[in-house]
């Protein structure tokens, strides 16, 4: 296990428009995506951060309350940068405060355990400020980001999220492969043919 304290943000707080029902609350290998997205956290840390937004209320009537520390995000609608800052910034008002954090989103299904720590043990092994998942010709989410580039993610306005801090560093990011992180739910056609994978 890590020798830095990791902690975990799950960014719930999507309105899933295209889905046309909240995407977190999908069957998903028994537990819905969310439950799952907890559950793979709560391997390598204790109490996850989940941040919610729409449909806030259904999300944390789902989850475990004693498991995961549940943020609302009242400017949900503003996009992912607010999510970010808002499970950051609880985190930071925490005791001890995180040498790292792992961002993570509910529609990628295939994040395992494995993965989250691959992801830690290569920022040990490579000491490079951001770790991110190789997939589809891109970095990204799950990804890992040191303590030194938390003000960066603070500052981060507007549906802009974790990947352009990421490119911003360059060789200074270490990568991870996980080929599965092409898949993600936005649609009920890519949910059906995520189930249909499974079934098949």
């Amino acid at each position: 296990m890590s020798i830095f304290h990791t902690d975990i943000i799950i960014l719930a707080a999507g309105a899933s428009t295209r889905l046309g029902q909240p995407k977190q609350l999908l069957p998903w290998q028994g537990v819905t995506l969310l439950q799952h997205a907890v559950q793979t956290a709560l391997t390598v840390t204790t109490q996850p951060v989940v941040v919610t937004g729409a449909n806030g209320e259904h999300l944390a009537a789902a989850l475990d309350a004693g498991q995961v520390k549940m943020v609302y995000n009242s400017n949900w609608q503003q996009g992912i940068a607010s999510s970010i800052r808002c499970g950051l910034q609880a985190l930071l008002n925490r005791t001890p405060g995180p040498d790292q954090v792992i961002f993570m989103v509910c529609d990628q299904p295939f994040v395992t355990p494995g993965l989250l720590l691959d992801l830690i043990n290569e920022q040990q092994k490579s000491r490079k400020p951001i770790v991110a998942s190789a997939y589809a010709n891109t970095l990204g989410i799950p990804a890992l980001f040191d303590k030194s580039l938390f003000p960066q993610l603070l500052d981060l306005q507007g549906d802009t999220g974790a990947r352009r801090v990421i490119a911003q560093y360059g060789a200074e990011v270490a990568s991870v492969e996980f080929p599965e992180g092409k898949f993600d739910i936005d649609t009920q056609s890519e949910y059906q043919d995520l189930v249909d994978r499974l079934t098949s």
